[in-house]
């Protein structure tokens, strides 16, 4: 495994954990409102594997679990054997992805190497690519979202509402997901680092946390288990 960054504490990233969050470099999406940039882009230093296994064998007993994310660490050959030799330490397991990577989820899956998984649906199908960039494909999402559901595993589904995405759009994107556990709604904040030809939609106005509300009470006729995160 490669990783370029790590935020030893945090109390947000796992729910109902305290987990060490370790962050993978490179992405195969280009979303303009993506707040890991410097992963994508300009990677200063990797942080060495022994000093990331040193850290996390202090640790135990401190924190509940570990979250891999990124960038996209479905990108990493090695994930899987990562995970499990996580899980061989007593830690939980958490994989943030994009959901590129179906095949990936399902060895992830057939192996048992993850306990919760967070899977980022960015925008309507008809979108996708207008919006995540790269090689974003929504049926591959789907794919990998259908995988979750069919093998009963834990996990969210997460969307940044970004100013570009109206309540027409939020309304479709809830009706192609499938019923899911979990569906949280993030509040869209200007990331420090973004490409200077995106600046015009960088600089869009937010939609309130009120605005975000309310498009939450109509999103829950299609999506019941709805959760706001500002």
């Amino acid at each position: 495994m490669i990783f370029a960054g790590i935020v030893r504490t945090s109390l947000i990233d796992y729910p109902g954990n305290v987990a060490t969050v370790l962050f993978t470099p490179g992405c195969n999406f280009n979303c303009f409102y993506c707040h890991n940039r410097s992963l994508i882009e300009n990677i200063d230093s990797l942080i060495p594997i022994a000093d990331i296994e040193a850290f996390l064998k202090k640790r135990k007993g401190l924190i509940d679990g570990v979250v891999i994310t990124g960038g996209e660490p479905t990108l990493q050959d090695d994930l899987v054997e990562y995970m499990l030799t996580l899980k061989e330490l007593g830690y939980k397991t958490k994989l943030d992805t994009n959901g590129s990577n179906p095949e990936v989820i399902r060895s992830c899956i057939k192996a048992k190497a993850v306990d919760y998984y967070a899977v980022d649906y960015k925008a309507p199908m008809a979108r996708y690519q207008e919006i995540a960039r790269g090689e974003a494909n929504a049926q591959t999402v789907l794919a990998s979202i259908k995988l979750l559901l069919e093998n009963d595993c834990d996990f969210e589904i997460r969307t940044t509402v970004i100013p570009q995405l109206s309540l027409e759009d939020l309304i479709q994107m809830a009706e192609e997901l499938p019923k899911i556990p979990r569906y949280v709604l993030n509040a869209y904040k200007k990331p420090l680092d973004y490409r200077i030809e995106d600046l015009d939609l960088i600089e869009a106005p937010p939609y309130s946390e009120k605005q975000i509300a309310e498009f939450a009470e109509t999103i829950k006729l299609y999506q019941p288990n709805v959760v706001l995160i500002f």
